[in-house]
């Protein structure tokens, strides 16, 4: 009998210690996550919140108020972003800025297309762009970079691939309150209707690229 009650302690004590559990608290087993299903090229989508980003996803009819693009650096992937400064971002930290932490990935469908040219373009073209100043106010110059705009030019430039065409301003929605009083703040009453623009959405819904997971 004192054999049987030993060996069910014994088995309860492992099944505690497998469950997590440590003198009758519960502890949070850490699970570390694998993102190794990414590719070069890949687009992240997220939401980072805020009134800026709402205003983005009212305009743009979106779910998205960001987007980043995956390059390997120093045999690490990472995020290539435009948030303030234009930067490498580890995937880790990119995807915890999202609400609660989710993103979507669409990929190039033409994997071909990928070569070891096309990503020393656009490690060349990363460096044109580091360091550069995030966009408030949406310029398609070269001076002042946002995330899809990043992207997009990346894509361009780096392997001469539009991925989407570049809309005016003037062809967003921009009747809600919210967005109205964003670009109140960034422009006053001189808004560049006219300039070219490109939205986290017009890259989601690129012809080019389809949605992956995991």
């Amino acid at each position: 009998m004192k054999k049987l009650l030993f060996g069910f302690a014994l088995l309860l004590g492992l099944s505690l210690v497998w469950l997590g559990f440590d003198n009758g608290s519960k502890k949070k087993v850490k699970v570390s996550e694998d993102y190794s299903w990414l590719k070069e090229g890949d687009i992240l989508f997220q939401d980072m919140g805020g009134d800026f980003g709402e205003a983005i996803k009212l305009a743009t009819k979106s779910k998205f108020s960001h987007c980043g693009m995956v390059m390997k650096m120093g045999g690490e992937m990472m995020v290539y972003e435009a948030v303030g400064p234009v930067k490498f971002t580890s995937l880790k930290e990119w995807i915890s800025h999202g609400i609660n932490k989710s993103f979507t990935v669409k990929r190039l469908i033409d994997q071909k297309k990928l070569t070891t040219e096309v990503t020393d373009g656009w490690k060349k073209q990363a460096r044109s762009y580091s360091g550069k100043a995030y966009d408030h106010v949406f310029g398609w110059s070269d001076d002042k970079i946002y995330c899809s705009e990043l992207v997009w030019k990346m894509y361009k430039n780096g392997m001469g691939t539009e991925l989407s065409s570049p809309k005016k301003l003037k062809d967003f929605d921009l009747s809600h309150a919210l967005v109205k009083q964003q670009l109140a703040l960034r422009y006053g009453s001189n808004i560049p209707y006219e300039e070219n623009v490109v939205s986290p959405q017009d890259l989601f819904d690129s012809k080019l690229l389809e949605e992956v997971k995991k």
